[in-house]
């Protein structure tokens, strides 16, 4: 348990987010794996703190319903009107029984950069300089439209908090800016916000005012600045979110190379936060790994990949393919062009090849599937060979049924296998058979009408035509010539 660990942490959720010009709340669009709030309830989860509470408003039906999924053990306070941060966050201590013994933490639901690491030293700086108020600040190289940090120059404490309107040319000089993340004492807290007024232009109550009613009676507010300001930017449209989306799918593919996965084209490449990796992994150009995916050690996926809940073995190849919910055996060999579909389990070398699709398959080691095949709700033996353009036709229009091919069978090009149906281990199937029935082990199964070639026809039904005109001609032909 941290020794600096919160009484609460606030998540403020209940804004509508207009720019985002959506039907989707702002605070559940999402970005590598997460929603928005998802990521900054993901850093709060890093201080361990006693309460976690999430402020829903606009959309609360929708809002709650994810957190429930995401998080269930996230505690939730409505605010019904939006009458500012103030007011959100009384409602948050009156979900949480009113004033809080320890430090409350808030920190704004569309903030998805930042990180565990920035609110832990925020909750250190609170707890050792000992604040009223810390502010978490940032310096940034463009500080327009944001509130300034104006500072004691003896002290460091944090005077005041001025908007870029009401700033003085001096003031607008200071590049430390306030991000809306506070350390609060939770008393404190609960004391000021019952004195913060609404006479302002918008009628609300500014979370903001209760530093300046703390300072007046005397409490000292002060601040701990990020590492990087980029973690503070909160997501207010789509360009932003973008921004952002690219800032934490470097930060992830930094950390991935780091710890010995080569990446050959970072900008190309996409990765969620729950993708993991082991050592000497390869990741090629245009490739997108997303959801619990996990590439093994040497494991080499790409170009043009998305693979979603996806393992993928060691030294295993996966090329210009699209997975979902599925395993691929080590040194197994994907693609290029396949489709792996939820419940397909690739053994150990076994090989799928170019547009190849499976689903809710197990196929065994060093079976191959090469060329132009559907292959559903089956189970295939080791080192069997499914000849191309076969298709296992699993569904009878109401029902899926099963097939279990055997190990080291050789099933013809162009076969239909009509579930439920078993080919047992060592067996053969003919070209261009359909398998209606049970094949027992060793046998050959031919299930194919006899070829009858009709003499003349075409001369008969297309006289004229240019295959008439091509015939005849090569019937003229002296036997031997072509």
């Amino acid at each position: 348990m941290s020794a600096n660990r919160p009484a609460a942490v606030v998540v403020l959720a209940a804004g509508e987010g207009t720019r985002m010009k959506s039907a989707t709340p702002k605070v559940l669009h999402e970005l590598c794996g997460r929603s928005l709030v998802g990521h900054v309830l993901a850093a709060a989860r890093a201080l361990e703190p006693e309460n976690l509470v999430v402020v829903v408003g606009h959309a609360r039906e929708q809002v709650t319903a994810h957190l429930a999924e995401s998080d269930p053990t996230v505690r939730t306070a409505v605010q019904a009107e939006q009458n500012g941060t103030g007011h959100a966050v009384r409602m948050a201590l009156e979900e949480l029984g009113g004033g809080i013994d320890g430090t409350v933490v808030v920190v704004c639901g569309d903030t998805p950069l930042l990180s565990g690491e920035t609110l832990r030293r925020l909750a250190a700086t609170h707890d050792g300089d000992g604040n009223a108020v810390t502010v978490l600040t940032a310096e940034v190289p463009d500080a327009t439209g944001y509130g300034r940090i104006v500072r004691d120059g003896a002290s460091g404490a944090v005077t005041a908090i001025v908007e870029h309107k009401d700033a003085t040319e001096s003031q607008r000089a200071i590049r430390e800016i306030n991000s809306g993340v506070f350390a609060f004492d939770g008393q404190l807290l609960a004391d000021a916000l019952g004195k913060v007024r609404t006479d302002n232009s918008q009628g609300e109550e500014y979370l903001t005012d209760v530093l300046g009613i703390l300072r007046e009676a005397g409490h000292r507010v002060g601040a701990s600045v990020s590492a990087d300001h980029r973690e503070i930017a909160g997501i207010n449209n789509r360009v932003q979110l973008a921004a952002a989306r690219r800032t934490l799918n470097d930060r992830l593919l930094e950390r991935a190379m780091l710890a010995g996965v080569t990446v050959i084209d970072p900008a190309s490449t996409w990765v969620d936060v729950t993708v993991t990796f082991e050592q000497d992994a390869i990741v090629h150009p245009g490739t997108q790994l997303q959801g619990a995916t996990h590439l093994a050690e040497g494991a080499e996926v790409g170009p043009n990949c998305r693979l979603k809940d996806t393992r993928v073995g060691a030294g295993a190849r996966v090329d210009t393919t699209v997975a979902n919910s599925a395993e691929v055996g080590p040194e197994a060999v994907v693609g290029p062009f396949a489709y792996l579909r939820p419940g397909t389990r690739l053994g150990l070398k076994a090989k799928i090849g170019t547009y190849v699709e499976t689903k809710n398959s197990t196929i065994g080691e060093g079976t191959k599937i090469p060329h132009l095949s559907y292959v559903g709700d089956a189970t295939i033996g080791d080192h069997s060979n499914i000849g191309a353009a076969s298709v296992f036709v699993n569904y009878d229009g109401q029902e899926k049924h099963h097939t279990t091919v055997g190990s080291h069978c050789r099933t013809g090009s162009d076969n239909m296998f009509v579930a439920p149906v078993t080919v047992g281990d060592g067996a053969y199937t003919a070209a261009g058979s359909v398998i209606t029935k049970d094949v027992p082990p060793g046998s050959l199964a031919v299930a194919r009408g006899q070829q009858r070639n009709i003499e003349g026809w075409v001369a008969r039904k297309r006289p004229g035509s240019a295959a008439a005109k091509a015939a005849e001609a090569a019937s003229r032909e002296p036997e031997g010539e072509a």
